[in-house]
């Protein structure tokens, strides 16, 4: 074998190991490459799944929020409808009361009338109006008698007691008209003969110890009391009888 020979046998092999060199080194390279690749895939896929799955959290956080807001305002608007019933029914009442009660003050006075009136009727006892006074006629006469000299009034065309009897009639019809007025706005009297005493209805004018009377009852009416709805339009006033155990 020629130096010629031999020097193209050993640069064909210089070749061919040069190759096989490449080759194996050009295969972990591309491995590594490929392993890089996959785990930027990953991580890239990781990347969009925290960006996605964040909107949702703040979306699920936003909504809680805003049921516990509705929560709220329906608790309060409850509340507020409530309260609103509550004054409907209040002003309702009051409306009704102030109707009721829109004629106390001239009721009130009203009542010194219908005193009057019962004084009336009561300064006439129930005998005189039965029978005629003997007293009367002896004084009429003597009267008659002691003043011959001056002209003589027209006769009567009723006698004294007739004109008594239509005064009263005339008092009593106008009183009993007076109190069915009131009755018509409510407005009544009660009688609280032999009651317990009550501040709330009766106005205490004296105590006097009766023999035979319950200690604090009324034993006396001096002024009938009244009433409009239930309510005291005045207290009757009363003498109470006195407690003389202590």
């Amino acid at each position: 074998m020629s130096l010629v020979q031999a020097f193209q046998v050993y640069k064909s092999c210089a070749s061919s190991f040069a190759a096989r060199s490449a080759v194996r080194s050009s295969v972990p390279f591309a491995s590594r490459r490929l392993g890089a690749v996959r785990h930027y895939s990953e991580a890239k896929e990781k990347e969009s799944e925290a960006a996605d799955a964040k909107p949702q959290n703040d979306a699920a956080d936003k909504l809680k929020k805003k049921e516990e807001e509705v929560s709220d305002l329906t608790g309060r608007l409850r509340y507020l409808q409530a309260d609103f019933l509550n004054l409907q029914r209040n002003a309702a009442r009051e409306k009704e009361q102030t109707k009721d009660f829109a004629i106390t003050k001239f009721a009130s006075d009203l009542l010194e009338t219908v005193d009057v009136l019962a004084i009336a009727l009561k300064s006439i006892p129930d005998h005189a109006l039965a029978q005629p006074s003997t007293d009367v006629v002896e004084s009429s006469s003597s009267a008659a008698t002691t003043s011959a000299d001056l002209p003589s009034p027209p006769p009567l065309q009723k006698s004294h007691q007739e004109y008594l009897n239509d005064l009263y009639t005339g008092v009593e019809m106008t009183h009993r008209l007076l109190l069915q007025t009131l009755f018509k706005y409510h407005v009544k009297p009660f009688e609280p003969l032999g009651d317990k005493f009550d501040p709330n209805r009766h106005e205490a004018l004296y105590q006097a110890p009766i023999p035979g009377k319950e200690p604090g009852t009324v034993h006396d009416v001096q002024k009938t009391g009244y009433t409009i709805k239930d309510r005291v339009l005045r207290a009757a006033q009363v003498g109470v009888v006195q407690d003389t155990s202590s």
